[in-house]
């Protein structure tokens, strides 16, 4: 097991409500990635799956920091963003770019962390789950963006497990 369950910080669903649902699984997912992630060093989170593939640990954090960035701050709540870590030169840059300096996974997690405490409290301060986002091609509901985003953890989190396993061998939970 990664962690022993009296130390694990997730729950295990028992949610009640919609909102409380949403926001419990997304929290249990991002808890997650911190978890699978937790432990290494810069060299260990930036080493990539197989080739040809760019995928590492270091890139997911770098991916869903841009992830939250442009789900709540642009499509919820309307801000003009330049996204972080991708441009049009470099449309991969979250994963190119994430190399096993410490100064760049400090940097991730410190954008990952700050996009996370953005997407908190923009939910916390919207009372209506049904309410729609200020940008973004069409409306999106909140409620919309919160399953979107346990989605993409969830499958994130998938790939997390299969890295983590080649780095050190730690499966699962």
């Amino acid at each position: 097991m990664f962690v022993h369950p009296d130390e694990d910080t997730r729950t295990d669903g028992g949610f009640r409500g919609e909102r409380a649902m949403l926001v419990g699984y997304l929290r249990d997912q991002r808890l997650t990635l911190e978890l699978k992630c937790a432990g290494l060093g810069a060299q260990d989170l930036a080493k990539r799956s197989v080739e040809p593939s760019d995928l590492s640990l270091l890139g997911l954090v770098r991916h869903l920091a841009g992830v939250e960035q442009y789900w709540f701050r642009h499509v919820m709540a309307g801000q003009d963003i330049r996204r972080h870590y991708r441009s049009a030169q470099e449309p991969a840059g979250e994963f190119t770019g994430a190399v096993g300096e410490p100064a760049v996974v400090a940097d991730a997690w410190a954008t990952w962390r700050a996009e996370v405490a953005f997407a908190e409290q923009l939910v916390e301060r919207t009372s209506d789950l049904g309410a729609t986002g200020a940008g973004g091609e069409e409306p999106t509901e909140l409620r919309e963006v919160l399953v979107h985003m346990i989605e993409e953890y969830a499958r994130h989190n998938g790939h997390a497990d299969f890295l983590r396993e080649r780095i050190d061998g730690r499966v699962g939970q």
